[in-house]
């Protein structure tokens, strides 16, 4: 802990962001291993270090107002925890990145060691189609095991990080401010941070205590989500959107890009449409990822996975069910029964958890 100060007050000066505290690292820490020498450090050493000299003059002025004992002291206070880039349980993904943050600030569970982790991002203001198709790909996606990376913003990233905790799946939330609770961001998602928390994820960043939610830091923040996944799955997004941002991150960092396509009128379709065109693999289910990533022990779940209708009223409304609404009116007529053999057949699948009722009597296949 004594050591582990001086970091979090090298870091609260944000101008030595992850390549700056790269060369600090590299030219102090060999010396004894602590870093309470890069933080009391003169010019003459800090411009040794690789520091430029503007940088590291205006450090030297405003390091008076850091103090590492009430930093970390608010961070015990916080409940939160710190990950050094040194240390072994670091995210090997999230090292492998070009710029990997010299320090985590976490809360909850973020052991990754053993974890497949998938990004699914998207759009704010998304469809129904778009509610749809998140809570279906994902619930399959978590139930193989794997651990879905999100941003915590309102949107098809809020419906990603619930449909994994309804599946009893892991989250991780990556966020673009502190995490002092004030600064969680947005502040309607704050219960969903203390869900991911309890359910064993975690939410995490890399910028010090106070940090507020600033528009610049999200592009930043968009580069951990996908840096510490396998893959990115963009579900919708507008053609200006910050998961198109997470999707080029993913490209840089050698890492696969996934798409759902939609309505090729829909604007918040325009950018998963404009991916695939780019190349991005199209995704019309969890196979399509699982089978892409060559993730083998989680196929098996999704081929063995299929709807067992049980009795002729099952087998005749099943066969008429897809991913498309369908009205109670149209299974009446179809499958030749009378309205209450369908009704209270649905009521049996939907409680079995085969068929999904969307309202206003319409009806999809739930997997």
């Amino acid at each position: 802990m004594e050591n582990l100060k001086y970091w979090v007050a090298l870091n609260k000066f944000q101008k030595f962001g992850p390549i700056r505290f790269k060369k600090l690292l590299k030219y102090f820490l060999p010396e004894d291993g602590r870093l309470e020498n890069a933080f009391r450090a003169g010019l003459p050493e800090l411009l040794k270090a690789g520091v430029e000299e503007n940088i590291a003059e205006e450090f030297i002025a405003t390091r008076r107002e850091i103090d590492p004992d009430r930093l970390i002291a608010k961070i015990i206070k916080e409940d939160i925890k710190i990950m050094a880039i040194t240390d072994k349980s670091y995210p090997a993904l999230l090292n492998e990145i070009y710029n990997p943050p010299p320090l985590i600030y976490y809360k909850g569970e973020l052991d990754l060691k053993n974890d497949f982790t998938l990004a699914v991002v998207g759009t704010r203001k998304f469809t129904a189609y778009g509610e749809q198709i998140t809570d279906y790909l994902v619930k399959d996606l978590a139930a193989n095991g794997l651990t879905i990376a999100s941003g915590l913003a309102l949107g098809i990233d809020s419906l990603a990080h619930l449909a994994t905790l309804a599946t009893g799946g892991k989250t991780i939330a990556v966020l673009g401010s502190g995490l002092d609770r004030e600064n969680i961001y947005p502040s309607q998602n704050r219960y969903l941070a203390d869900k991911i928390i309890a359910s064993g994820g975690a939410i995490m960043s890399e910028l010090p205590l106070g940090t507020p939610p600033l528009r610049h830091n999200f592009p930043q923040r968009n580069r951990l989500i996908s840096g510490l996944s396998l893959g990115t799955l963009v579900i919708e997004a507008g053609e200006k959107s910050g998961a198109l941002i997470t999707a080029a991150y993913a490209l840089e960092q050698n890492r696969e890009v996934f798409a759902v396509p939609g309505h090729i009128h829909s604007p918040v379709s325009a950018g998963p449409n404009k991916l695939i065109k780019e190349g991005a693999k199209v995704v019309t289910g969890a196979s399509d990822i699982i089978e892409s990533l060559n993730l083998t022990r989680a196929t098996a779940y999704i081929s063995a996975k299929t709807i067992m209708p049980e009795g002729e009223n099952e087998k005749k409304i099943i066969a008429l069910l897809s991913f498309e609404p369908i009205h109670v009116d149209e299974l009446v007529r179809a499958s030749g029964l009378d309205t209450a053999e369908t009704n209270s057949t649905l009521v049996i699948m939907e409680m079995k958890g085969m068929v999904k009722n969307l309202g206003g009597m319409y009806y999809i296949l739930a997997r």
